[in-house]
């Protein structure tokens, strides 16, 4: 299973990419299982190349993505927004604003399935 995962917004979506892929690589069960996909903008787009990291998980890897992931957003000090995307097309986006309670968005992000897009 292959999920995406990018930061879509926050105090530099290419430094906070950069800090989740390194944080994400030292779980255990997720080590060498993250990798960065550089994208440019899109045909007619104007903007920044971005980062996507994709994660190919196996048995356990989907609840390691989750506890750590879940980490990561409490130790956000700033405002961020990231989106995940299912291989299969399922997609959500949550903005993390100061997070107080980072386990039920953790919890959300990877049970729900929407169709929002980062801007």
């Amino acid at each position: 299973m292959q999920i995406r995962v990018r930061v879509c917004e926050g105090r530099d979506t290419i430094d906070e990419s950069a800090d989740l892929l390194e944080w994400l690589s030292t779980e255990p069960d997720l080590r060498g299982r993250v990798v960065r996909e550089h994208q440019p903008p899109a045909l007619g787009e104007m903007g920044a190349v971005s980062d996507v990291l994709v994660a190919t998980l196996g048995g356990g890897g989907l609840m390691a993505l989750a506890r750590t992931l879940q980490v990561w957003l409490q130790q956000r000090r700033a405002d961020v927004t990231v989106e995940l995307e299912h291989a299969h097309g399922g997609r959500i986006r949550v903005a993390v604003n100061r997070v107080s309670d980072p386990e039920k968005i953790v919890k959300e992000v990877l049970g729900a399935d929407t169709g929002g897009e980062c801007d």
